[in-house]
C-alpha cells in the first residue's frame, strides 16, 4: 500500500489528484466545526453527552463529530447513501429505471441526477424533523419560524455540499468520493475513541495490567481488520467453458473463464439496514422527547446497543439476537435483488457457455442459486462476528466507543477499493506512456 502511494506521488497527474482530495477533506473537517445558526450548542452538547453509547453514537461517528457539534454538516452524507440504496432497489422494481441503467453512460447520468434530487428531498425531510424535534425540547436559542427555516436550510445545504464534494473527488480526485467522505468522518473520531480506551483500561493502572490491556486492544483491532480483509476479498470462482464454433474458415471459442462470486456479496449494506431499523425508534423518541416508560421503555432498551451483552441485564440482549437475524435476512434479501442467477444462466447459454458438469438453462440457474446461498451465509456470519465483537466488549467491559464493526468494514473496504483505483490509474498511465513512445 505504501509502495503504491510512493509510486503514485511520482506521477504528476496522480499527485495533483491526491492533493486535490486532501484539500477537499480539509474543507470537510473545517465545515464540521461551523455551527448551525440559532442552535444552543451548549444545551445540545449536554443533551448529547447524556446519550453517549446509544443509537446516536454511530450516527455521530459517520458524521465525524458534526452531529455532536450540531454543525452545518450534521446530516453528513447519510441522505445520499439512503437515496442511493433507494434508487438501487427501485431500479430492480421499476422497468423505466432498469431501462435507464441499461442505456449506458446516458442512462447512468440520468439515474445520478435523480439520485441527487432524492438526496436533497431526504435531507430536507431529515433536517426538518431534527430541527423541529430539538426545537420543541428547547435546544434552539429561540424556537420560532425564522430560526427553524434557517437551521433547516443550513443542514440541507450542508448535506448537498458534501454530496458535491464527494462527486468532485470522484471526478477530479482519486475517485470513490462519497465513500472517502464517509471514511474521513469515521477516522476523525478514532483518536477520541482510542483516548477513551486508554483512560479506561491503561491510564493509572499497574504497568503489567496496562501493557496487557494495550496488547489485548490492539490484538482485537488487528484481528478484526484481518477478518474484514479476508471477508472483503473472499471469492468463489465458478468455472465456465465456452463451446467452439466455426466463423468463416476459423474455429473460435473454446476458452475457459469463471464467474467470481464474492463471499460478502452485499458488503456492509445488511449491517446498515439492520442498524437503521433497530435505531430508528430510539432516534424518533429522542427527537420528540419521549424517554420511554413501562413496557415501551423496556423495548427501547432492548433496541439500544448500549444495553446488549451486559451481564447484569441479560434480558436486553434479546435485541442483539433480533439484530443478528436482521443481518442474515438483509444479506439474503440484498443479494437476491442485485444478483440474478437466471439472467446469468440465460446470457451464458446465448454465448455458448456452460459450467462443466451442469446443463445450460435452468439447471445452471439452480446451481448458481445453491452455491450463492452457501456463500451468503458465510458472508453473513463474517459480518455478524465483526459487528458483534465491539458490542460484546462494550457490554461486558464497558468499553464505550463510537466506532464498531460497521465502521471498520467501511474503512477497510474503502481503503482497499481506493488503492485499487489508484493502481489502475497508474497502470493506465503506464500504458499511455508506452503508446506515446
Amino acid at each position: 500500500m505504501l509502495t503504491t502511494l510512493k509510486n503514485a506521488f511520482k506521477i504528476k497527474e496522480l499527485r495533483r489528484k491526491i492533493f486535490f482530495t486532501m484539500a477537499m477533506l480539509v474543507v470537510i473537517r473545517l465545515g464540521s466545526q461551523l455551527p448551525v445558526p440559532g442552535v444552543d450548542r451548549e444545551a445540545f452538547a449536554a443533551w448529547f453527552a447524556a446519550r453517549t453509547g446509544d443509537a446516536f453514537s454511530f450516527f455521530d461517528a459517520i458524521t465525524g463529530g458534526s452531529f455532536e457539534n450540531f454543525s452545518i454538516l450534521a446530516l453528513s452524507i447519510s441522505p445520499y447513501i439512503t437515496s442511493s440504496i433507494i434508487m438501487q432497489l427501485l431500479t430492480i422494481a421499476i422497468p423505466k429505471l432498469e431501462e435507464m441503467q441499461r442505456d449506458g453512460e446516458d442512462g447512468r447520468k440520468k439515474i445520478v441526477a435523480i439520485t441527487r434530487y432524492v438526496t436533497v428531498v431526504l435531507a430536507l425531510v431529515q433536517a426538518t424533523a431534527m430541527v423541529i424535534g430539538f426545537g420543541m425540547q428547547g435546544y434552539l436559542v429561540e424556537y420560532n419560524a425564522l430560526n427553524v427555516i434557517t437551521a433547516v436550510a443550513a443542514l440541507t445545504a450542508g448535506s448537498a455540499f458534501l454530496m458535491w464534494v464527494g462527486e468532485r473527488i470522484t471526478e477530479k480526485g482519486v475517485g470513490n468520493g462519497i465513500s472517502i467522505v464517509l471514511v474521513i468522518n469515521i477516522i476523525s473520531r478514532l483518536p477520541q475513541d482510542l483516548g477513551r480506551l486508554f483512560e479506561q483500561f491503561v491510564y493509572g493502572k499497574a504497568p503489567a495490567t496496562a501493557i496487557l490491556a494495550v496488547v489485548i486492544i490492539f490484538a482485537i483491532i488487528i484481528a478484526m481488520v484481518i477478518l474484514v480483509i479476508i471477508l472483503n476479498g473472499g471469492v468463489r470462482k465458478i468455472p465456465v467453458q465456452y463451446a467452439k464454433k466455426v466463423q468463416g474458415r476459423k474455429m473460435v471459442g473454446g476458452q475457459t473463464s469463471n464467474i467470481p462470486l464474492k463471499v460478502n456479496t452485499s458488503g456492509v449494506i445488511p449491517i446498515i439496514f439492520a442498524s437503521s431499523i433497530m435505531q430508528m425508534p430510539i432516534i424518533i423518541c429522542s427527537f420528540i422527547g419521549y424517554e420511554g416508560t413501562g413496557v415501551w421503555g423496556e423495548i427501547l432498551k432492548g433496541l439500544n446497543s448500549s444495553y446488549w451483552c451486559v451481564p447484569s441485564q441479560p434480558i436486553y440482549s434479546i435485541g442483539l439476537l433480533v439484530y443478528i437475524v436482521l443481518i442474515v435476512f438483509f444479506a439474503y434479501f440484498y443479494t437476491s435483488i442485485t444478483f440474478n442467477p437466471l439472467m446469468i444462466a440465460d446470457n451464458m447459454k446465448k454465448q455458448g457457455g456452460f459450467i462443466p458438469g451442469i446443463r445450460p438453462g435452468k439447471p445452471t440457474s439452480d446451481y448458481l442459486s445453491k452455491v450463492l446461498n452457501y456463500i451468503v451465509i458465510i458472508g453473513a456470519v463474517g459480518l455478524i462476528i465483526v459487528s458483534v465483537i465491539p458490542y460484546f466488549f462494550n457490554g461486558v467491559f464497558g468499553a464505550s466507543v463510537s466506532f464498531g464493526g460497521t465502521s471498520l468494514i467501511i474503512i477497510v473496504s474503502v481503503i482497499l477499493e481506493t488503492m485499487k483505483q489508484i493502481e489502475s490509474q497508474m497502470l493506465v498511465r503506464n500504458y499511455k506512456g508506452f503508446l506515446e513512445d
